[in-house]
């Protein structure tokens, strides 16, 4: 195996052996606990503009599974894994992992100290890291790498930006409908496929709109339900969709089930705040409480933002909390019919403890055509 280095915004150096395509890639380097979903990881669109570390120690054993991914592609900008399986196992397998991210033009590393890199990213928080294979063009001194003040800066500099918009993958408006029941329109800001699954396994005909879609054509579908999906980046950054959104919740009629990034803006168009938490929730084993109850669950989650609990409105009920760091992780409102959460209930890979969430949202679309 040729080599390869990852070089974080500090001046950490990790070397290790070159997985998936070749070349040099920058992203925020984040890290994510699940010890299945690595497919789910790898496609969901969220992960847009990050380096991820798996810090399961062994990825790739059951292969690459199509009917396993939340969209058509891959969004992470590298990949981190502590060992790479070459022969996976499994009746469904359709492939080897490393020829998926090599298809996919994913660079990434292998054979490094994944739970060092973990405890750095957890003290420091997140920071931009480089991957780098192309090791031909790098300063090699006495077997150890070089790093200049203009790798630094490079790496320093990158910035996620237009996340949303660069995930869009239901171009030009199209609309993927599925004939049942209730109506449901999905707001499209990176949507997990699973979401759609979910809502069209409970009766649901799903309308798949894009990120740019407004209120008054959201309205005039005349849908019986409004899903505000998942998607990366910062969620202060969508002005336009925090406006649109707020217009909906404006006129009241149709209840609205907001997940992830959905939820945190409708949390800012309801008048909350947001911020950056250090080095965010990425994972299967994430536990949420239910405050109206006290009943604690495993959730799978990722975001590196969360809505600030002492900026809600009096309409806004703080619903669930994250038990290691008291952070939101749903919300509820009392003046119209809306509710959201910052977790996963549709997680693929599991677990699955908040699924029944899908059920509340279909109550409340009874609720309203009675």
């Amino acid at each position: 195996m040729s080599k390869a280095y990852l070089i974080l915004a500090d001046g950490t150096v990790f070397e290790g052996n070159a997985i998936g395509a070749t070349g040099k890639t920058i992203g925020e380097t984040v890290f994510t606990t699940g010890m299945t979903g690595y497919l789910e990881t790898l496609t969901d669109p969220s992960y847009f503009g990050q380096i991820v570390t798996q810090t399961f120690p062994l990825i790739g054993n059951y292969g690459v599974i199509s009917e396993d991914f939340e969209s058509k592609k891959s969004w992470v900008r590298g990949y981190v894994v502590r060992e790479l399986c070459d022969e996976p196992s499994n009746f469904r397998c359709g492939g080897e992992l490393d020829a998926f991210l090599k298809a996919q033009d994913i660079i990434g590393i292998a054979g490094i100290d994944t739970r060092k890199l973990t405890k750095i990213l957890r003290e420091a928080g997140v920071m931009n890291g480089m991957i780098v294979s192309e090791t031909d063009k790098l300063k090699i001194e006495n077997g150890k790498l070089k790093i200049d003040n203009d790798i630094l800066e490079e790496i320093r500099a990158y910035k996620i930006e237009n996340a949303v918009a660069s995930v869009q993958q239901n171009e030009n408006g199209k609309l993927s409908t599925f004939n049942s029941h209730f109506s449901v329109c999905l707001f499209d800001f990176g949507a997990k496929a699973n979401i759609q699954r979910e809502l069209e396994k409970r009766g649901c005909s799903v309308t798949l709109v894009p990120y740019n879609t407004t209120a008054e054509e959201i309205i005039a579908l005349a849908p019986d339900g409004v899903m505000l999906s998942n998607g990366p980046g910062d969620p202060a950054e969508n002005v336009g969709v925090i406006a649109e959104i707020k217009k909906l919740c404006d006129y009241g009629k149709i209840p609205i089930f907001g997940i992830c990034l959905g939820h945190q803006m409708l949390a800012l168009a309801r008048g909350a705040q947001t911020s950056k938490l250090k080095y965010g929730h990425r994972g299967g084993n994430q536990p949420v409480k239910d405050l109206e109850n006290g009943r604690v669950f495993i959730s799978s989650q990722n975001h590196g933002y969360a809505v600030e609990n002492d900026s809600l409105p009096p309409f806004a009920k703080l619903r669930f909390i994250n038990t290691n760091d008291g952070t939101c992780e749903g919300i509820e409102y009392t003046d119209i019919p809306a509710f959201s959460v910052q977790f996963h209930p549709e997680a693929c890979g599991g677990p699955h403890d908040t699924n029944y969430l899908f059920d509340l949202f279909l109550k409340m679309m009874e609720k309203k055509g009675a």
